[in-house]
């Protein structure tokens, strides 16, 4: 991103209606609309028939778009205790069959590998639940055999994500792979609930978002998840981060990212040459230096993110920002992972649609 961001932009509500014209931010805010639609469409797609089914694998298959993150976040919530092998792949495996249920989310209707796949896979007899646009080759290649699961909210690219996590959470809850089947009304509250707090009318230091977009603006993301959940939220955030503000963000778990040399020394040199005195207009950075990083640990787990860290890698990051809604969701909350993780989605896509409105980088041509 270019140039020092004018953060009056995000305290000016009529300014960034002004620039979203294609109204990305009321699509965002839609989520748990979104949440409650699906589990209507999952019905009329007959989920319920799933019920009692024990397959052989569960296959979630990656395709552009939220589906990867989804797939990381379900299976994080599914846990090394899921009494079936779950696989994630690109392309349906060749070893599908009649004993296995295939889950997938696309938002592109004419995605042709994704068409083969769904084709193979109800020729070989397997169960598959396609979140998916009712027209185009994808659906067709269903032939009536998939169970559709048409999106009822039309919602500009990448603004997607609760719609895809909803059907996948009604299957796996139908297959009864989850010890208690979640409340997704409650899911669907909670997301409802960190909309209103980010509404483009309340201030930056009351709005999450935007608080979020300032503190990324003009720096190059790190976006670390201390758990499981968490780095697959992390994820979709690096890929909201790209499609609506074209940022480039780096997205990992705080296990495997905080082992990279070269980002641990960015990260600890930048916190030193943080001079909180330093004005950015006046002193400007060399055109050729790189962003500094800004480090975000996200959580949706119980403990403290620096806890987690400081038993995981032996430290703590003192100037990382802190990603872990426990005062939205107390801890003891029932679904508290998941509904954490739903909320840090929704924040993330509200702060890159924020961050892009203020660079005006989501304004199309």
């Amino acid at each position: 991103m270019n140039g020092v961001l004018d953060d009056t932009l995000l305290a000016d509500p009529d300014t960034l209606a002004a620039r979203d014209t294609t109204g990305v931010l009321r699509a965002a805010a839609t989520a748990g609309a979104q949440v409650r639609s699906t589990v209507h469409a999952c019905a009329d797609a007959g989920l319920d028939r799933l019920r009692g089914h024990r397959p052989r694998a569960l296959v979630f298959l990656r395709r552009p778009g939220m589906s990867g993150a989804v797939a990381d976040l379900v299976t994080a919530l599914l846990g090394d205790r899921c009494p079936v092998p779950v696989v994630h792949a690109d392309l349906v495996p060749g070893w599908i069959g009649p004993l296995d249920v295939v889950v997938v989310h696309t938002a592109d209707a004419v995605d042709p590998e994704l068409a083969e796949s769904v084709a193979v896979a109800v020729r070989r007899g397997a169960e598959v639940v396609l979140s998916a646009p009712d027209a185009g080759p994808v659906a067709q290649a269903g032939a009536g055999r998939a169970r559709l699961v048409e999106p009822r909210i039309p919602l500009p690219e990448g603004l997607g994500f609760a719609q895809a996590l909803t059907a996948a959470l009604v299957t796996v809850s139908e297959l009864e792979l989850l010890a208690t089947a979640p409340d997704l009304e409650a899911l669907a509250d909670t997301l409802d609930a960190e909309a209103e707090r980010n509404h483009p009318g309340h201030e930056p230091f009351v709005n999450p978002a935007k608080s979020l977009a300032l503190r990324l603006a003009d720096r190059t993301p790190l976006l670390w998840g201390v758990d499981a959940a968490a780095a697959a939220v992390a994820r979709h955030g690096a890929s909201a981060l790209a499609t609506h503000a074209g940022v480039v963000a780096h997205a990992d778990g705080l296990g495997q990212a905080g082992t990279l040399a070269g980002l641990r020394v960015a990260v600890d040199v930048g916190d030193r040459g943080d001079d909180i005195f330093r004005d950015p207009f006046d002193d400007p950075a060399p055109a050729d230096a790189a962003p500094p990083p800004r480090l975000v640990l996200l959580g949706t787990g119980e403990e403290d993110p620096q806890f987690v860290s400081r038993r995981v890698l032996g430290r703590e990051w003192p100037t990382a920002d802190l990603a872990h809604p426990v005062e939205e969701v107390p801890r003891g909350s029932r679904d508290a992972v998941l509904l954490r993780a739903g909320v840090l989605a929704l924040r993330a896509d509200l702060a890159a649609v924020y961050l892009g409105l203020a660079t005006r980088a989501s304004l199309t041509a």
